[in-house]
């Protein structure tokens, strides 16, 4: 990966050292590559916050980075390495030629690039008095005027990070997108509790949910990150909940993982030179919303073990595949998996209905690949709540419950009928039986070679002293 920072070369030549400001009438350009080259990062670092705080400072400054084979120009704010504010977060600007931020004489921030100079990024504060760009130590990007005033903020449109003494109204969210992926995962505050979702297409499921104690009958205004928790206000201005970390140093950031989904708190380790988690909302890779492949189950031992699914006609679908779209009680079934679960959830799609009742219903919807029954006593077969789920993820094994049914849509076979398929209902479960199992002879195996080993050793001591 070729890496380029302009960061001392601009400061240098704008104020000999860098400031944590950039007045109207500013611009600076960062050329871009000719060519494409897969992994390029083009940085040039033009504002940084004085050293106040345990850790590396904040730094503001335009990027060009290479992506899906173009390249993408942002206004970033970092935060040592990590990039805690992007303009790109939602929306990527591309462009080529060249990546320009202007701060014009109107007062309004522009991203630019091309051999047009197309804007493909604005803060919109045109003729509203805007006289500076400031970098607060809070690592705020402000547009302010001549009164000081803030008149626009990076604080106002979040990411998947939200730092220290910054606040999150209700309504609000970050957000965080797995790579090649449609899918994209959101921490919300609302009214009521605070949560991590699953969005997938119009659907949303959630993974983890806070509902504080002391409620009241009172909504959620607000959330606040302090230094050892995130606080939650109600709309009388009193603190109604706290998630506390886990350890004693200072907070820096919050973050909603890429990759995972997980929510963190983070705080800058000295020993070392690098952020750490002390909290994390979920603690084992089985409760992740995506911690295996579609028609993946999450076992005991924290492995991925693929439902194998039956083909129409021939043999076997791929151990672990994209979602099955097939609708209609003659073209599918539904196939129930024993001692397991899906950490996905959402309203009930029907309530006091059947197991039966819940498995035609999502073979009827064209959309649903997987369902859930709860049954309301210790009886599938009694009524109780459906939930469909229009992909088959965040499955994981459990202990057996007698009130849980967990299904999923197969294609019906051509020459198979339902009872030759219910070896598959046993075979499954065995399955994951078998990866624990493996993994646990794999432990006890080392263990015991350990200690012939040791005992062997000991012996041989033994015998040179004698």
């Amino acid at each position: 990966m070729k890496i380029y920072e302009l960061f001392y070369l601009i400061c240098w030549l704008a104020h000999g050292y860098c400031t944590s400001d950039i007045h109207i009438g500013y611009q600076v350009s960062l050329a871009i590559p000719t060519s494409y080259c897969k992994g390029f990062i083009g940085r040039a670092f033009l504002m940084e916050t004085d050293h106040n705080q345990i850790g590396p400072n904040f730094r503001g400054g335009i990027s060009v980075e290479a992506n899906n084979d173009k390249y993408t120009c942002s206004l970033d704010v970092f935060l040592g390495d990590v990039k805690v504010w992007s303009s790109g977060h939602l929306s990527q600007f591309y462009t080529i030629d060249k990546c320009t931020l202007e701060l014009t004489q109107y007062g309004d921030l522009l991203l630019k690039g091309g051999l047009d100079d197309r804007i493909g990024w604005k803060a919109g504060t045109s003729g509203q008095g805007v006289k500076r760009l400031n970098l607060l130590g809070t690592g705020n990007l402000v547009l302010v005027d001549a009164m000081n005033l803030i008149k626009w903020q990076s604080f106002n449109f979040p990411t998947n990070i939200m730092l220290w003494g910054q606040r999150l109204s209700s309504r609000t969210r970050l957000t965080s997108f797995p790579s090649n992926s449609s899918l994209s995962y959101s921490f919300e505050i609302q009214y009521d509790k605070i949560a991590l979702y699953l969005y997938s297409g119009k659907s949303k499921y959630s993974y983890w949910e806070y509902t504080p104690l002391e409620l009241d009958g009172l909504n959620i205004t607000y959330v606040e990150l302090t230094s050892n928790a995130l606080e939650i206000f109600n709309n009388e201005n009193r603190r109604i909940g706290r998630i506390t970390s886990d350890k004693p140093e200072p907070l820096r950031f919050l973050a909603l993982g890429n990759s995972t989904g997980n929510l963190g708190f983070y705080y800058y380790s000295s020993d070392k030179g690098k952020f750490e988690a002390s909290y994390q909302a979920l603690n084992t890779s089985c409760d992740l919303p995506l911690a295996c492949k579609p028609y993946g189950i999450c076992t005991f031992s924290e492995k991925c073990s693929c439902i194998r699914l039956i083909k129409r006609g021939d043999g076997l679908l791929s151990d672990c595949t994209e979602n099955v779209r097939i609708c209609g009680r003659n073209d599918s079934q539904m196939l129930e998996l024993q001692g397991v679960t899906s950490v996905l959830r959402s309203n009930p799609y029907k309530i006091n209905v059947t197991k039966e009742i819940c498995a035609n219903l999502c073979l009827d919807n064209c959309t649903c690949v997987a369902a859930l029954h709860f049954s309301y006593e210790n009886d599938p077969a009694k009524p109780g709540e459906c939930y469909v789920y229009g992909l088959a993820r965040g499955v994981k094994q459990i202990e057996r419950d007698g009130r849980l049914s967990y299904m999923v849509k197969v294609p019906k076979g051509t020459d198979q009928g339902h009872d030759k398929h219910s070896h598959w209902k046993k075979w499954i479960p065995i399955v994951v039986g078998v990866v624990d199992g493996v993994v646990l002879l794999l432990v006890l195996g080392g263990v015991g070679y350990y200690v012939i080993r040791k005992r062997r050793k000991s012996c041989v001591d033994t015998g040179h002293s004698n």
